[in-house]
């Protein structure tokens, strides 16, 4: 049996709450007692609800910060005025703090509850919550963690190490996969009531493998003795791993019947109306973003990416795009919107990992020699396969732009001549087309990460402020700052911070 490891206490499931609204887990008097409310009545709200903050708001926050998308400044004036000018607050996308750990909370609650046989349903949990966490430390570094959700028994909890949280993040999942081998004979099944995986267990394991390689190789540009030590133990418990082979999709059973039942990316962008109904209206998000020069020139060149149609919409046949920070008189007349690939219906299934990704995870651990089994080119080229079948981009032009792309340094891995790092860029490369208006936050981590010598591995263009200089004069900032309402509740213990810091340093994995 592998081994069960445990680094950080665990206090109560090691979870965190301060007393901030939205981490309260108090219940009223009028409500039942919360432990009536057994896991399998809790899986499919909690899943929901944490889905919601990543396909919205760091959906969002990393598309814009990509310079994936624009402003539609053709009918709205002063658009994305923060984040064009790289203006940091306090305030600044405070709700993705806010609305993670309101998910993680409901996490916590299931992998805690008292009630005998649920084991599956909590390794599921655990598997969940590492996800949503793993971001936490992305996009924050230090947060609470290890005393955790544990409402008023500690409403102003500590704030712990981030490479410290990565790594029992690490742990937790180890521990799901072992509960999952492990069921006893009254271990409950898991059904409907899990409206990511629908129970299949077997696929919630390679969900966690892959987790698990995503936070590793999140790591892999520190070259300290401790690190790569602690790395090649890790990924060699991962040898012979089976990881993500399909999309993993969340559906709740999204439907039209109402704003709060509707897929959340798309109630962003159209009114409750069938997709085939000419009187279906395009909501202000819908149309305020669009297409920018940058990414339109990424699409159209060649070689010309069959997915660019289905990313956004094509005008004279091609995605025309907007600069960040263009006014109506400099801008283009007609700027693409977001296309038929990622807005289609009330129904459309959300994304919380995509194949393509998975493929390219291992790709670059093949590549830097971390596993041993598999061909990165091989990998690389199916993840372009799965990203096009996923988008519905036209499967007569995949293989040619495959064989094309393969010639271009820093979008084909098999280039000729091309070097490791411009090997490492075409894996980033891919990943952020495939990941586009998708997961943006996850693509702008990444290319946060990503980075030889200070620079970045993805089109430096993307890099510089955009118009305004920020504090150190090159790059957008690495982490974003700890909202109001946690400095309000947990005055004590949030760390001291400027908005210097958060373009100065960035969480413990970022290399200079």
């Amino acid at each position: 049996m592998k081994r069960i490891k445990f680094i950080l206490p665990l206090i109560a499931g090691f979870m965190l709450f301060s007393c901030s609204d939205y981490l309260d887990v108090n219940n009223s008097s009028d409500n039942p007692d919360a432990n009536l409310v057994t896991p399998n009545l809790s899986l499919a709200a909690a899943q929901s609800d944490s889905y919601r903050t990543l396909t919205q708001r760091m959906n969002e926050y990393g598309n814009v910060f990509m310079n994936n998308w624009g402003a539609n400044v053709n009918s709205f004036t002063g658009g994305y005025a923060e984040e064009f000018g790289i203006t940091l607050s306090n305030n600044f996308y405070d709700d993705i703090w806010d609305g993670v750990y309101r998910g993680t909370g409901e996490f916590s609650r299931i992998i805690n509850h008292p009630a005998a046989n649920y084991e599956n349903h909590k390794a599921i949990a655990m598997i969940c919550k590492a996800f949503y966490m793993q971001y936490m430390v992305d996009l924050y570094g230090d947060v609470p963690y290890s005393q955790a959700h544990l409402g008023l028994a500690n409403l102003s909890p500590a704030y712990d190490d981030d490479k410290e949280i990565y790594r029992d993040l690490v742990v937790q999942l180890e521990n799901a996969v072992n509960m999952i081998d492990h069921p006893t004979s009254t271990t409950k099944a898991v059904g409907a009531e899990d409206v990511i995986l629908g129970g299949n267990m077997l696929a919630w394991k390679k969900f966690a493998n892959t987790l698990k390689l995503r936070i590793l190789l999140r790591q892999s540009e520190l070259t300290d003795a401790d690190t790569q030590t602690y790395l090649a133990g890790e990924f060699a418990e991962l040898a012979g791993a089976a990881f993500v082979d399909q999309d993993v999709t969340i559906n709740p059973g999204y439907s039209n019947g109402s704003d709060s039942r509707q897929n959340p990316f798309y109630t962003l962008m159209y009114d409750l109306k069938e997709v085939n109904d000419p009187t279906r209206a395009e909501r202000t998000a819908f149309r305020f973003r669009r297409a920018s020069a940058y990414i339109a020139n990424q699409l159209n060149v060649s070689p010309v990416d069959p997915r660019r149609g289905r990313l956004f919409s094509l005008i004279g046949g091609e995605v025309v795009g907007v600069e960040q920070g263009a006014d109506n008189d400099t801008a283009p007349d007609n700027i693409s919107s977001l296309g038929t690939g990622l807005v289609i219906s009330s129904e459309q299934d959300g994304y919380m990992m995509l194949l393509a990704e998975s493929l390219l995870l291992q790709a670059e651990a093949v590549h830097k020699g971390y596993l041993a089994v598999g061909d990165p080119q091989t990998l690389f080229d199916n993840a372009i396969v799965a990203s096009m079948f996923q988008l519905g981009a036209p499967v007569g032009d995949i293989q040619n732009y495959i064989d094309s792309v393969n010639l271009i340094v820093g979008k084909g891995y098999g280039a000729l001549g091309a070097t490791p790092e411009q090997q490492l860029e075409a894996i980033f490369y891919q990943k952020s087309i495939a990941l586009n208006g998708i997961n943006g936050a996850e693509i702008f981590i990444e290319y946060t990460r990503a980075r030889k010598n200070g620079m970045p591995l993805i089109d430096a263009n993307i890099d510089m402020p955009i118009p305004g200089v920020t504090p150190d004069g090159n790059h957008k900032p690495r982490r974003l700052m700890y909202p109001v309402s946690e400095i309000s509740n947990n005055t004590a213990n949030v760390p001291a911070q400027t908005v210097t810091d958060c373009y100065t340093s960035g969480p413990f994995w970022f290399a200079q």
